[in-house]
């Protein structure tokens, strides 16, 4: 199994346990590593055979800043699913960095592992 990266996705969203995050909107850093097989799209040369990145970071980008979250565990589930359901991606790690969470660290957050790693 190849694997298609995209690293350093900030989008603003709702998400904390707190009234007062409930209120703002804050930014988190989200970081994939999709499983696929690219050599289909290698020999065409063609972006209908690939994996397209940029649609992956587009709806993204749309379901995070839309949405409302505490957790983010559920953050990171819900972009799994909606990558592998969406974009019909075998396995998929999510990282969620929900920067400045944490005074004095430089990010905070999950790593998720989820499907079948060929």
């Amino acid at each position: 199994m190849d694997l298609v990266f995209l690293r350093g996705l900030r989008i603003e969203t709702v998400i904390g346990i707190y009234d007062w995050e409930k209120a703002i909107r804050q930014p988190v850093v989200l970081d994939l590593e999709m499983g696929a097989d690219v050599a289909r799209a290698a020999a065409t040369d063609r972006i209908a055979d690939a994996l397209d990145y940029k649609a992956v970071a587009k709806r993204l980008k749309q379901f995070v800043g839309e949405g409302r979250f505490e957790l983010v565990e559920t953050l990171a589930e819900r972009c799994a699913e909606l990558v592998r359901e969406e974009f019909g991606v075998p396995w998929v790690r999510v990282t969620v960095n929900k920067a400045g969470a944490v005074t004095d660290a430089e990010g905070v957050g999950v790593i998720i592992e989820r499907g079948a790693r060929a």
